[in-house]
């Protein structure tokens, strides 16, 4: 039997070339730094005005979001999350492993966003929204609308309602598009992966979605709602894969995190490092959030990404420089996962190109480390998250505490200054979970409590 060859090389030899592909292969927890971190831009196109465009388009469906979603009219129509300084959970961390986590740690809570309790709900929403402004200026709607309120009513209603959106998702994503677009008065059709939660999908049907599922992967539920969406002239197809809109909706993030910092009184700078941790599947949300925060502290942010030992693809993608050329099943990966929202086996070469040179690393984490951090976090802090979303709680741990993250400190000069660092680990969903199953995910934990 031949060898097994990959972009012109067998993989024998992309294992010579990035020994660490060996550990992976042995599903060990990896961290692993960024060589091209800093360096020249791959070629994204996009800009701070881009971002900004972004942001103002959400403030304009503020009042829409106050009418038609009661829950976000104490912030105004304004979709956000917490962030909060979580110091009974640093404490248990740093007493499990037997490590002092210098400066403190704080949750960006968008595990409890409104509307669809997920990180998803910024560039799911905001992608629909983008559409749903397109058609009814298309239609001359809006100069007929006083405010943006009028999106909820049954006139916009009708001119949605010949148009579909489609989109492919492990879950999350896929909840936050069909919850706006059949608010809305879309036609949304979901393509869930077997990866996907029964829960969801009977949340989405019962707010009129059409959910289709696959017996396969992510990749596959994409390509096959992209391929249906395409024969379709009225639908128009969110594609997590290669989306710049997602990516802009998820960067709007960053501008309001500041503004959350600055409340605290919270200062980035040289002196003062913010180190942020970002669970990642096929790549959109941490990618979208990394460009933003890039955008508004420069070299003074580390953003660093999650993901479980049996899905590192975009680790994989971004080591050996092939993106969505290579997936975790080349080198013997079976992209199983309890962290649904990460069992993506293919990354987005998009994302991975634009933020090639932005991303200080990735490292991995066991799916039975998720459970025991879901299980520490509600009982010290009284915060609960599904599985992926505590992917980010591994990576102080992992930068001070493993060789490669404390290679990365020397190399960057963080050695002094990280005594007075913040570090942010983004809680990306849960809110929405059934209570039931939270409980099984808590007990899970206490059987696992590593």
């Amino acid at each position: 039997m031949g060898k097994r060859m990959l972009e012109g090389k067998s993989i024998e030899e992309w294992l010579e070339d990035h020994p660490l592909l060996n550990e992976i292969m042995l599903e060990k927890e990896v961290f692993w730094g960024n060589p091209h971190y800093g360096g020249k831009s791959s070629g994204s196109t996009l800009t701070i005005e881009d971002v900004t465009v972004a942001s103002e388009r959400l403030n304009r469906f503020a009042p829409y979001f106050s009418k038609a979603f009661p829950e976000t009219k104490g912030n105004k129509g304004i979709i956000e999350s917490p962030l909060v300084h979580i110091p009974a959970m640093q404490h248990k961390m740093e007493q499990k492993f037997d490590i002092r986590i210098s400066g403190s740690v704080l949750v960006k809570c968008d595990s409890h966003l409104p509307i669809s309790g997920s990180i998803k709900a910024r560039g799911g929403i905001y992608e629909v929204l983008k559409l749903a402004e397109h058609l009814a200026a298309r239609h001359g709607l809006i100069e007929q609308a006083e405010t943006y309120a009028s999106f909820d009513s049954e006139t916009f209603r009708n001119v949605f309602n010949q148009y579909s959106i489609a989109v492919g998702s492990t879950g999350n994503l896929g909840l936050s598009i069909g919850i706006i677009g059949a608010k809305l008065g879309f036609n949304v059709t979901v393509h869930m992966s077997a990866d996907a939660k029964q829960w969801k999908k009977e949340l989405l049907r019962k707010k009129g979605v059409q959910v289709i599922e696959y017996t396969s992967d992510y990749s596959k539920a994409v390509e096959e709602g992209r391929r249906q969406a395409f024969s379709n002239p009225s639908c128009h197809f969110i594609d997590d894969e290669k989306s710049s809109d997602l990516f802009l909706g998820y960067s709007t993030a960053a501008s309001r995190l500041k503004k959350q910092l600055d409340a605290l009184k919270i200062a980035v700078d040289e002196d003062h490092p913010l180190f942020v941790y970002l669970p990642c599947g096929v790549g959109g949300a941490p990618g979208g959030i990394t460009f933003g925060l890039k955008m508004q502290f420069g070299e003074n942010v580390h953003c660093f990404f999650a993901e479980p030992t049996q899905s590192p693809c975009f680790l994989i993608g971004q080591m050996t420089g092939l993106q969505d050329k290579v997936s975790v099943q080349d080198f013997d990966l079976n992209n199983s996962t309890e962290a649904d929202g990460l069992a993506v086996g293919r990354p987005s070469s998009f994302v991975g190109n634009a933020v090639r040179h932005l991303l200080s690393g990735c490292f991995t984490i066991d799916d039975v480390r998720l459970f025991s951090f879901l299980k520490d976090l509600a009982d010290s802090e009284n915060m609960h998250m599904e599985p992926s979303a505590l992917a980010g709680f591994y990576g102080p741990i992992q930068l001070i505490g493993h060789s490669a993250g404390q290679n990365y400190l020397r190399k960057h000069n963080l050695q002094d200054t990280i005594k007075n660092a913040r570090h942010i680990i983004w809680g990306t969903g849960g809110s929405m979970v059934p209570k039931e199953i939270m409980e099984s995910y808590y007990q899970k934990g206490r059987n696992f409590d590593i």
